[in-house]
């Protein structure tokens, strides 16, 4: 008995084939899991930059959208929460799972100025970044 007889006869390098594919599938789809959750633990990067009457914060948030976005103003801190949607492609198929869906950051102002959260604005870019602008108080310094 020749050893592709006992794998199953003359289909079975077609089926050594299929497994293979279906073990490097899982792995990839594993490893793409995996490097989803560590990106979903890892804080938004930011820029915080100073104007004279603003501050200004610049999270990078690739494939985001307006109403993928929550933000909040607490304690000195601007708190970002990101829940971005895998869009479904006609003709294709996920074959590695690597962006995380459920993405925060937080970026604390510095102590001594005071500011306007209640008149803070927020954007969503084109490029891929989520600009948040929080006003200085006119004249006031932080007590």
């Amino acid at each position: 008995m020749s050893g592709f007889e006992r794998l199953g006869g003359r289909d079975a390098p077609e089926r050594l084939k299929e497994l293979g594919e279906s073990i490097a599938g899982n792995a990839l789809e594993r490893v793409g899991r995996s490097i989803a959750r560590v990106q979903e633990r890892t804080p938004l990067p930011y820029d915080l930059l100073e104007g004279d009457d603003a501050y200004l914060v610049v999270f990078d948030a690739p494939g985001v959208r307006r109403k993928d976005v929550q933000v909040r103003f607490v304690d000195r801190e601007v708190r970002v929460t990101v829940d971005r949607f895998r869009t479904f492609h006609e003709g294709f198929e996920m074959r590695f799972p690597g962006r995380g869906l459920s993405l925060d950051g937080t970026a604390r102002l510095p102590d001594g100025v005071a500011v306007e959260p209640e008149n803070a604005s927020a954007t969503v870019t084109a490029s891929g970044t989520l600009r948040v602008r929080i006003p200085k108080r006119d004249g006031d310094v932080e007590a």
